[in-house]
This record gives structure tokens, C-alpha cells and sequence, in this order.
């Protein structure tokens, strides 16, 4: 049998499952099963990607991961084309994020109309370069800006203005096969969206078929109560989630009930994609500058190795319940 840490996705079939309610859109449901990709963010490796870090991939790959996510931003140069072919040759998929440089004034739910036109000119950028290397997911808190909070109750017009544009954008990354992600942040990132309740009625504001929900353990522990309930609630919406410790370090032995986690990722059907996201903490100090100040990422691979044998043992341990028949087997590479 082949290792755990080798093995870049799974998929578990229920069968006679109920079907789950989906609220407004009807999100896509092709086939009664549970499938889970795992993969890592460029930032457990670095700040910036650059023509020079093919290797990363590489080794990505070799750890077992299905897709791996590269930051974009206005500081952030590489030659996308070149990206797109090395990463169809090793059969990982790409996603991407707004990670690096986004210009502060570049925010779709601003109530200054110039602002929210630049947000949007500059996330169809981001997006068009999102297309050009073939990612298949724009994820991130891309209805605000994080790191904007405003310590007010929000004005009922915010959220209409995010969604009305949120709707553009989705049918903007619709048209180039890229998929639309938002996540909610903590109330120390952002202000409008923190919660998985808040980011399906955002979901159901927007009312496109191309947008979907990522959830990330570390800024629920802030702010769900209950992760199971949270899980449930985005799940007809759910793309993804990022897997990490209350310290953003590796997963398993911290706060995050990963027990009600990978039981409430049991409803969920379709793809889900599992992300492993932290911050470097090696010598270039890359974490610091992110406000991670223990040592939680000294070793990228033995990050990932440690994470995505974590996750898979946890997904194939609670998806196995009693009473239920499900298959689980190994995808091909």
C-alpha cells in the first residue's frame, strides 16, 4: 500500500444519501459523492513567486499535493505561460489568491463609487492573469480588502454593493473558466464578512452560479462557535477549506476540533479542496512580517508531509462511519 503522504486525493461514495437543501442557487451537484483534493499555499515556502521556483512545485507534487496556490499582486512578476506548462506536466492544478500588493483604494464594497470601479478593474486583472496559468480557482476576501475594518456597524447598502459586484466578477472569471472563492476572515481582517452564515448570504445576494465559499480553521476559531454548523451551513456552497492550527501551525494538537470538522465534511458533496496555509518562519523572516512570531513553518515539507497525512487519516477515519457504505480508493496521478 502507498504511503499516506502520497496519495493526492480520494473520493468517498455514499450511498441512498439524502439530498441537501440548497438555498436560492441551486448549487451543482453531478454526482453523489465525496471527493477530497489536498493541497499547500505558496506562502508555507515563500513571499513572492518568481520563474526561479519551479522546484516548488516539484516538490509539492512529491509530497502528495493535487493543487497547489500561488499569490498575485501588482509586486509579484513571473512568466505565467511558463507556469501553466509546468504544472500541466506534473498534473497539479493551480489556484490563486490576492496575496501579495493590492492597492488599498481597490475595494468593490467601498461607499466612494471610484473605489469600488478600481476594485473591480484590478480583480478582472487578477483574474485575467488567473486564466493565463490556467488556475482553476480566484479565492480570497475579495468582497472588501483585508486589513479594512471599520469599527462601525456596517450600513445596510455595504453588503448590496459588494454582492452587485461580486456578481460582475463571477461572470467575468465565469467566461474564462476561472472559479470565483470568497472566504470569510477574522474581525481583526475584515469587517463585512466573518462568518460562514454571513458569507452564504453574501453568496445568495450575489446570485451567480460561479461563486463559491472557502472557510479557513484559523479565523473560525474566532468566530464560529460551533465548526460542524458552520461546515453544514456553506456546505452547498463549499469549495474548500484552509487547514491549519488556532496558531496557524500544522493541523492536529491545537484548539480546532477537527473531530466535528471532518464529520461535518460529510455532508458535503462534491469536491472539496483542502488546503494546507500558513506562513514561512525560516531565516528570511517572511513570517514576522505576517505577524507570526513563534516558529511555526521552519520546514515547508515537513509541514505539508505532517498536514496531509493528518487530513487524510482524519477524512478517511470519520467518513468511514458505521451503518453507511462508502469507496474509497486512491485517484490516479
Amino acid at each position: 500500500m502507498a504511503k499516506c503522504a502520497l496519495r493526492t486525493s480520494f473520493v468517498l461514495e455514499k450511498k441512498d444519501r439524502d439530498e441537501l437543501p440548497c438555498p436560492v442557487i441551486q448549487a451543482k451537484q453531478e454526482k453523489n459523492v465525496n471527493e477530497f483534493k489536498f493541497g499547500a499555499h505558496q506562502f508555507l515556502w515563500k513571499s513572492h513567486w518568481t520563474d526561479g521556483d519551479a522546484g516548488i512545485l516539484d516538490r509539492a507534487r512529491g509530497l502528495g499535493c493535487a493543487f497547489f496556490e500561488v499569490s498575485l499582486g501588482d509586486d509579484v512578476f513571473f512568466d505565467r505561460g511558463r507556469l501553466r506548462r509546468h504544472a500541466a506536466a506534473l498534473g497539479i492544478e493551480l489556484t490563486v489568491g490576492p496575496g501579495n500588493f493590492w492597492p488599498e483604494d481597490c475595494d468593490i464594497s467601498a461607499a466612494d463609487s471610484s473605489h469600488r470601479q478600481r476594485g473591480l478593474d484590478w480583480h478582472k486583472k487578477m483574474i485575467n492573469w488567473a486564466a493565463d496559468i490556467g488556475a482553476i480557482a480566484y479565492c480570497g476576501a475579495i468582497y472588501s480588502h483585508p486589513g479594512h475594518v471599520c469599527r462601525r456597524r456596517p450600513p445596510k447598502e455595504e453588503m448590496p454593493r459588494a454582492a452587485e459586484n461580486l456578481n460582475q466578477l463571477a461572470g467575468y472569471a465565469d467566461r474564462l473558466g476561472v472559479r470565483l472563492v470568497i472566504e470569510p476572515m477574522s474581525r481583526f481582517r475584515v469587517h463585512l464578512v466573518n462568518t460562514a452564515a454571513q458569507a452564504i448570504d453574501l453568496v445568495r445576494l450575489t446570485n451567480h452560479q460561479n461563486l463559491r465559499v472557502n472557510l479557513d480553521t484559523y479565523h473560525m476559531v474566532t468566530e464560529e462557535r460551533d465548526y460542524a454548523s458552520a461546515i453544514r451551513c456553506a456546505s452547498p456552497f463549499l469549495w474548500g477549506i484552509h487547514a491549519c492550527e488556532n496558531d496557524r501551525g500544522v493541523p492536529g494538537g491545537g484548539l480546532v476540533p477537527w473531530e466535528a470538522v471532518f464529520d461535518a465534511l460529510g455532508s458535503v458533496r462534491g469536491c472539496v479542496h483542502l488546503m494546507l496555509e500558513t506562513y514561512n518562519t525560516g531565516p528570511d523572516e517572511f513570517g514576522f512580517s505576517r505577524g507570526i512570531f513563534q516558529n511555526l513553518c521552519p520546514d515547508p515539507e515537513q509541514f505539508v508531509r505532517r498536514g496531509i497525512d493528518f487530513l487524510q487519516k482524519g477524512a478517511a477515519k470519520h467518513m468511514k462511519t458505521p451503518g453507511q457504505s462508502y469507496e474509497l480508493h486512491k485517484k490516479n496521478s
